[in-house]
């Protein structure tokens, strides 16, 4: 396995051979500068709410079952690397701001944009608002890079495959898996499949992905609550043999809530899901990339 330097920031780490298959963690990161949570009138606890933790290791297998792995280092209550670059509240910035920035979209007014104004359940993150500098250099510094990153990974393994598969991987709270769990069901709803409701990848791949999890043990679900953010939407061109879809697990699978600490699951699921980059890779190998253009050519019909 190969991997990034530690001064980027993000991490990837990537298979001896290349392979089609990239996850991609974009919302795990912990690394919390010390003058962004001076400037929060939260302390370190409370801003990490928002944190898809340990998503990353979750998939820390990846590499070894064929896959490449991106993960972001620096926290989603910093930079929101699944939104678009047009994506700032303008209530957040003091002084001048580039007229082509757009706030017209209801997660942006609702103060999760690139740069989110609060965590989980409306808690505000600042007791001042940002300069445009600071958020230049969030962009420049971290969001671009990864994007990049990401962009040239795809890149790559499309033209060594003639398609690539990303998986976005992130968290969601217990109680969203709670809210939305089947009516037949007694427990919760363990994990999330979105794909744009069939826009971002062929739905083969999602089918592949929910049989192997629900064999698993894993209640599932498609496209409800979480259909897919930016990151799935805008890399996902299937017809052009990008495939993206965006993976959501429940936190209760393997982590306490209250006090962020891994639970005795945690190893378990680790396996589950490095079996699932396995089987999706040994799979892949066997479709090719005109079964799955046939595929989504036919859910775009």
């Amino acid at each position: 396995m190969r991997s990034s330097s530690s001064d980027l920031p993000y991490s990837l780490v990537q298979p001896t051979s290349l392979g089609p298959i990239l996850v991609s963690s974009p919302h795990s990161g912990r690394d919390y500068p010390a003058d962004f949570v001076e400037r929060s009138i939260l302390d370190a606890h409370e801003l990490r709410q928002s944190e898809d933790m340990y998503v990353d290791e979750l998939f820390a297998g990846a590499p070894m079952a064929g896959a490449s792995l991106l993960a972001a280092r620096y926290p989603r209550a910093y930079v929101d690397l699944n939104r678009g670059i047009h994506e700032i509240d303008r209530d957040l910035i003091d002084g001048d701001f580039p007229a082509h920035r757009d706030q017209s979209l209801p997660r942006v007014q609702a103060g999760l944009g690139i740069i989110p104004r609060i965590v989980a359940e409306d808690t505000p993150i600042y007791r001042e608002t940002l300069s445009s500098a600071d958020v230049d250099h969030r962009l420049q510094d971290i969001y671009h890079p990864y994007h990049i990153c990401l962009n040239d990974q795809l890149t790559a393994a499309h033209q060594a495959h003639g398609f690539a598969v990303l998986i976005d991987a992130h968290s969601m709270p217990a109680q969203a898996g709670r809210a939305v769990a089947p009516a037949n069901h007694s427990a919760q709803l363990d994990i999330v499949i979105g794909n744009c409701h069939n826009a971002s990848c062929a739905p083969a791949l999602s089918d592949l992905i929910g049989s192997f999890l629900s064999r698993a043990g894993y209640t599932c679900s498609f496209n409800r609550p979480y259909a897919g953010g930016y990151i799935t939407s805008h890399y996902g061109r299937p017809r052009q043999g990008r495939h993206a879809l965006q993976i959501e697990i429940n936190r209760s699978l393997y982590m306490d809530e209250a006090n962020y600490t891994k639970s005795a699951n945690f190893k378990i699921l680790c396996d589950d899901l490095s079996a699932l980059i396995a089987h999706l890779a040994q799979t892949l190998s066997q479709m090719g990339p005109t079964e799955l253009a046939i595929d989504a050519q036919k859910a775009a019909e």
